[in-house]
């Protein structure tokens, strides 16, 4: 059983269209990174995921719940990190979470000890007792996705995690990202950081208003730029940029500086005799690397086609 099962959802807003014909599948397990600029319809998507708002027509399936049948089970089996999430300032950090997990009907004892297990694993423990008025940004952010798990849901939908941390609190939340897909948590997660998104994702979906793709970081990669290695001579490549188009594998060859770029359609197995190639033939090689894109190039490329 998928975790999520998405049928061509779509939501339309004043005859707007703010989610169209969106499909989706995702294992138990898999944190899914879900991209797309502001105004695309994430968090539209969310919270009719979340069944805070009805779609106007497919349907879904979360959790092994229907949407639009099972709303209270599908709130239930979830936890959501929103964009904006709101405490109560009046409150400690210890009060706040207690009083949320009452409401997902923890006992006290129960309530207590979730309370205090994710503030030490966020690293809020030493603050606990603190009114949270007086928190920054960040440890506000901290607590929101304590906030998020005190019911130890199965899916969790992950809104900018990382917003307004600092380095050392955006790697523990990282980290704790890691620990929920080893415990075998699906996690839904949306962020602008693309750097975050290609470390963490197991698969990516690049969105805006309909799935414009969907595949891992590396195949997205292979799909729209090709594979490839970059050689660095210590001369001119353009000398040797003959030499390499006449290889009957190379797909195609560029030169620039003390650069050689070629694409292969299987590096790992061409790699070998395209070096072999150019050290016969005296090429001064310093090393030799892999053809690299980041999911920056990969996003911006399909936000700019779509």
């Amino acid at each position: 059983m998928h975790a999520i099962e998405i049928e061509q959802l779509t939501r339309v807003f004043d005859g707007r269209t703010a989610v169209e014909n969106l499909s989706l599948q995702l294992a138990p397990g898999t944190v899914f990174g879900f991209l797309g600029p502001n105004g695309a319809g994430k968090t539209t998507t969310v919270r009719m995921l979340t069944a805070l708002i009805a779609p106007t027509s497919g349907s879904a399936t979360v959790a092994g719940h229907q949407l639009g049948r099972e709303d209270t089970q599908i709130r239930a089996a979830v936890g959501v990190l929103t964009e904006t999430p709101g405490m109560y300032d009046r409150l400690s950090a210890r009060q706040n979470l207690v009083f949320f997990g009452r409401l997902y009907d923890l006992s006290a004892a129960r309530a207590a000890q979730q309370t205090e297990r994710y503030l030490r694993m966020l690293g809020l423990w030493e603050r606990r007792d603190d009114i949270v008025g007086g928190f920054s940004k960040g440890m506000r952010q901290k607590l929101a996705i304590a906030r998020a798990l005190l019911h130890e849901p199965s899916i969790i939908f992950l809104d900018e995690p990382t917003a307004g941390l600092d380095p050392e609190a955006a790697k523990i939340v990282r980290d704790f990202v890691r620990e929920l897909r080893a415990e075998g948590r699906t996690i839904f997660l949306t962020t602008h950081n693309l750097s975050e998104a290609d470390e963490l994702c197991d698969l990516i979906g690049v969105f805006r208003t309909r799935l414009l793709r969907l595949n891992t970081a590396a195949k997205l990669r292979a799909e729209l730029f090709g594979q490839g290695t970059q050689v660095q001579l210590a001369e001119d490549a353009t000398r040797w940029r003959e030499l390499v188009a006449a290889l009957p594998f190379a797909q195609g060859v560029s030169a620039q500086g003390h650069t050689l770029t070629v694409q292969l359609a299987a590096p790992d197995q061409q790699n070998p005799a395209l070096i072999q190639a150019l050290c016969a033939a005296g090429a001064p090689i310093c090393y030799v690397e892999p053809l690299k894109y980041s999911l920056e190039d990969v996003y911006l490329q399909l936000i700019g086609d779509g």
